[in-house]
């Protein structure tokens, strides 16, 4: 360890100002319903964003609607370890038409 370093006791910019992912539930396909701290809620469509190693197991539909919301870092994720970024989900929820 370098001299004059110390853990941070900063919180991570998520606990401090963006809303927390409070609810989701499975909807149909790919689509998930969300609601965040902030009182924002909508769906978000999933199935263009499934790409890469650890989201391939998520493109059969049975296996994608196992996700759950892990309260300690606010976001839905799964039993193979993938989850979505909260910010990135918040920014994407959609009020259906």
């Amino acid at each position: 360890m370098l001299a004059n370093t110390r853990p941070s006791n900063r919180s991570n910019h998520w606990s401090k100002g963006m809303p927390r992912l409070v609810e989701a539930r499975y909807i149909r396909d790919f689509v998930i319903w969300l609601r965040f701290s902030d009182g924002s809620e909508g769906e978000i469509d999933l199935a263009g964003e499934l790409y890469g190693p650890i989201f391939e197991p998520l493109r059969d539909p049975a296996y994608f609607r196992l996700f759950t919301l892990n309260p300690s870092v606010h976001t839905i994720a799964w039993p193979n370890g993938a989850d979505l970024a909260p910010e990135f989900l918040h920014e994407r929820v959609r009020v259906p038409a």
